[in-house]
């Protein structure tokens, strides 16, 4: 082979495994929103289908035309670590209410090529107003005008909306803000991923409370496993061919851990154990993880993939771009000197702690309940880290968290009086687990 066809491969082999991380971290891009990412996608989309299907049995769409790229990662347990969030400053997480008028909006824009924000407020209320179930929506509210524009302001981010005249963020001061939307309804389409559509499993609307989980696990069944179940159990020990079995094996590991910051032994099946054991299992594993440009580290108790080049990373640890994230490495330290785990009660206590000591640093907290809520925060950073897990009543930590070792901690004051960092900490690797 001449040097010419190897650097052709070699540069083939680089933009897949690009690919692949760019869709794990993004399994929406659009070419409005980035060009270069959309573009790579579009040039390696066979490979990168191929890939998807064998590795985890995810679908890929890739609409050139159209301008999107669309994976539709399949979950079989809920997973509460990645939720929608307001794009305004701080990114808080959607809460109950901006969930549901998330879902009567998507569902009021199918309707509509074109529309506009008081048009579609009005559609909204006289849904919500229909549903007994539903608390009506109020433009002469500001809250409720403000959760309005967080979501159509994620229908905006994710290529759903565009606003051809106005600006959304200008329904929050006035119900009589004038926006024009044209909506894209094949992407909104698009956006759920679940297999089975919500209405093919039709309940009368008062046993869905007591249903709740039962029909999660139904959205997520897949057939092509037979009649594998979402816990990866059969209905009968003859439902599912050996072929089937295997297939939903291999999907169910390797799903897991290029969708999870790390995934521990205790966690899986003992058949998902004996599957990564076998020498097959072994090898597609490492095959896998090389493809898609990963490093792996193993060791006695689970298995990490790194990114050398942080690009399938939506989210990193340690890091002090957030207080929660600050105060989360400050934690981690006093659990690690706490064999048997630490309490809630000594968790504030410890946030209480920290803010005291450095009065003008997360001003967000300094409040009455400012403790409790800096703790919660941090806690929620630790577990989707995968570095905590609770027992009891305690917040015991994960192997994977001694790679952390916090070596110092000082406060830098700057000569404004109006900037003040909180505590820096340094951080050393001492090994995955």
């Amino acid at each position: 082979m001449s040097t010419l066809a190897n650097q052709l491969v070699i540069a083939e082999r680089e933009e897949v495994a690009r690919g692949i991380r760019l869709l794990l971290a993004r399994p929406l891009i659009t070419e409005r929103t980035d060009a270069a990412a959309f573009d790579l996608v579009r040039r390696r989309k066979e490979p990168l289908l191929k890939w998807f299907d064998y590795t985890c049995g995810w679908s890929l769409v890739v609409e050139p035309r159209r301008g999107y790229a669309r994976l539709a990662k399949v979950r079989t347990t809920a997973d509460g670590s990645r939720p929608a969030r307001r794009q305004r400053s701080g990114r808080a997480p959607f809460d109950r209410r901006r969930y549901v008028l998330l879902c009567v909006a998507a569902a009021e824009l199918l309707a509509v090529p074109v529309t506009t924000v008081g048009l579609l407020a009005d559609r909204v209320a006289r849904a919500t107003a229909a549903d007994p179930a539903l608390p009506s929506l109020d433009s002469a509210s500001r809250p409720e005008r403000m959760a309005f524009v967080d979501v159509l302001k994620l229908l905006e981010s994710f290529g759903v909306l565009l606003a051809l005249d106005g600006a959304t963020d200008s329904y929050v001061e006035s119900a009589d803000a004038k926006v024009l939307y044209r909506v894209d309804t094949t992407l909104l389409m698009r956006l759920p991923t679940a297999p089975i559509g919500p209405s093919r499993l039709s309940v009368p609307p008062d046993e869905v409370p007591l249903r709740f989980e039962e029909l999660l696990a139904g959205l997520v069944r897949e057939r092509r496993y037979g009649a594998t179940t979402a816990d990866g159990t059969t209905d009968e020990p003859a439902a599912a061919s050996d072929a089937q079995r295997n297939l939903w094996l291999r999907h169910s590991v390797l799903r897991r851990l290029f969708d999870d910051p790390v995934l521990y032994r205790d966690d899986l099946s003992e058949d998902e154990l004996a599957y990564l054991n076998s020498p097959t299992g072994r090898q597609i594993l490492r095959r896998s993880v090389d493809q898609a440009g990963f490093i792996l580290e193993e060791r006695a108790e689970g298995f990490l993939l790194v990114d050398p080049d942080a690009i399938a990373t939506d989210a990193t640890f340690p890091d002090d771009s957030s207080t929660a994230k600050v105060a989360a490495l400050l934690l981690l330290e006093q659990i690690q000197d706490a064999p048997g785990g630490t309490t809630p009660e000594q968790l504030v206590a410890i946030a209480a702690g920290q803010l005291r000591r450095f009065p003008r640093w997360a001003k967000a907290y300094q409040s009455e309940d400012g403790a409790v809520r800096l703790a919660d925060d941090a806690l929620s950073v630790l577990r989707d880290a995968g570095l905590v897990h609770r027992a009891g009543d305690r917040t015991v930590l994960l192997p994977a968290a001694f790679r952390y070792r916090v070596v110092g901690a000082s406060a830098k004051v700057s000569d404004s009086a109006e900037h003040v960092a909180g505590p820096a900490a340094d951080t050393d690797e001492a090994g995955l687990l």
